[in-house]
């Protein structure tokens, strides 16, 4: 008995042997690693202005995400997915094989082709929230919660989301604690280790 009261002891009386602290898991935020020359990243990687894009910090690795952004100020802005190879200076996005984004005018672009357009009476505007959801396959997009029915595809390998901004456009971005409930089967972006 003596021996195993001393074995506990040992092995927790200390705090320190055996014991193995938690990590914080990282929070998904505007990457201040991966953006144009002329962007501001501020409110703790939430909000971007300035001119040019930014990646988000974690890759949609896992099956089904989905992402928001608010617009708190109009001007040119596009959001959606691309490549680390994208041209974070570049506005607008969706002009080579590395970017598939919602522009500002409702139209989504990849490859410097139009690949589908948001109904003439959806175009957002100041103070709407939307939304993406990415499939490996398909991009949807959301406005206030709708389905806007406008999807897109045609990007191919690892993928962020994506925003950028020009002529006083000024985001918010938000990966989790969403505005309106993810759609069914979609759930906010994971960090790799998170998700296994």
């Amino acid at each position: 008995m003596a021996a195993l009261f001393t074995c506990c002891l040992g092995c927790c009386g200390d705090g320190g042997s055996g014991h193995i602290p938690l990590k914080e898991m990282p929070i998904v935020q505007l990457d201040t690693h991966h953006m144009g020359t002329d962007v501001v990243i501020v409110k703790s990687g939430r909000r971007i202005c300035g001119t040019g894009g930014c990646l988000a910090n974690a890759p949609l690795h896992q099956n089904k995400s989905y992402f928001e952004f608010k617009i708190q100020s109009t001007g040119v802005w596009g959001i959606g997915v691309a490549t680390q190879k994208v041209n974070l200076n570049q506005v607008p996005m969706g002009r080579d094989t590395n970017s598939l984004v919602l522009r500002h005018d409702g139209s989504v672009y990849h490859n410097n082709e139009e690949k589908n357009r948001l109904p003439a009476n959806s175009l957002p505007q100041e103070g709407d929230i939307v939304g993406f959801t990415y499939d490996h396959v398909e991009m949807n997009i959301y406005l206030n919660g709708k389905n806007m029915h406008c999807p897109a595809s045609g990007i191919r390998g690892t993928v962020y989301p994506v925003v950028y901004v020009d002529d006083s456009a000024i985001l918010d971005c938000q990966f989790s604690d969403f505005y309106h409930p993810a759609p069914q089967g979609f759930e906010k972006i994971l960090f790799e280790q998170q998700i296994f």
